[in-house]
């Protein structure tokens, strides 16, 4: 597939997990409509990211079950894959993962943050250990969460010389209470490494953030060549859809990367 159309969707914060469901679902529904092929949401946005400034429900396995299985019947009702953020309590612990689910409502797999932000992150989240790229819509993705993508850029790289010539980054980066108001795109370290990120592996660098009063970040889309395609203005929850022309995605930095010139 030469052209992918893709769906960023910065949304707020939801009231509930059922709430966060049936906002996910009308962004599913509109790109429907916008012949979206795959579209991606914030960071553990359901119920939320727990450890930062948001107050959460405690901890409800069942719930994110019942959840997971009506975004599930969404995708597939509307013909849309979709990247969905969420925690789940596994056998190691609670992950925050981020969930793939294919157009045909079925679960390709998932992304676990392993490099987990210390503080009030690394108290409530456990890392699974692994990485993994994803098959859909005709191309190969990789995804990185958060802190992941800012600190640690091998797990960008990771990804891109397997095959990605997509990296999704959901995000959580900000705050609805306080920080500082950016103006102008590029201003921060965040969206800078964004930047990074795509020129260094010469792939497509998306990054999708919760919408909130103070961001850290931009929603962004950044190119194989590392130039800002479309962002969406601090705090405003919307839907940005995007043409990628893969052909652009050459994964020519990442496909010189030799590992066995960095003996352990």
């Amino acid at each position: 597939m030469a052209s992918l159309r893709i769906g960023l969707a910065p949304l707020k914060r939801p009231d509930s997990v059922l709430h966060g469901v049936e906002k996910i679902d009308a962004v599913l529904a509109e790109c429907a409509t916008a012949q979206v092929a795959i579209v991606c949401f914030p960071e553990a946005y359901l119920p939320g990211l727990r450890g930062g400034l948001f107050e959460l429900p405690p901890v409800d396995q069942p719930t994110m079950v019942d959840a997971l299985r009506r975004l599930r019947a969404a995708c597939r009702a509307h013909g849309v894959a979709a990247i969905v953020g969420l925690e789940w309590l596994s056998d190691l612990g609670l992950e925050n993962r981020a969930v793939v689910i294919s157009a045909a409502g079925r679960v390709l797999g998932h992304q676990t943050k392993n490099q987990i932000t210390p503080g009030g992150e690394s108290r409530n989240y456990v890392p699974d250990g692994k990485r993994r790229v994803f098959r859909t819509a005709g191309t190969v993705f990789g995804i990185c969460i958060c802190h992941e993508g800012w600190r640690y850029p091998e797990t960008v790289r990771w990804a891109a010389a397997r095959g990605a010539r997509i990296v999704f980054q959901p995000q959580v980066t900000g705050s609805d209470t306080r920080g500082r108001s950016l103006t102008a795109w590029g201003e921060s370290f965040y969206e800078k490494a964004m930047q990074c990120r795509a020129e260094e592996n010469s792939v497509y660098f998306v990054s999708v953030n919760q919408a909130m009063r103070y961001q850290n970040s931009a929603t962004s889309l950044i190119d194989p060549k590392g130039n800002l395609l479309a962002h969406v203005p601090y705090g405003r929850e919307d839907l940005l859809i995007a043409d990628l022309d893969l052909s652009k995605a050459t994964r020519f930095y990442a496909k010189r990367y030799n590992p066995d010139w960095y003996p352990d």
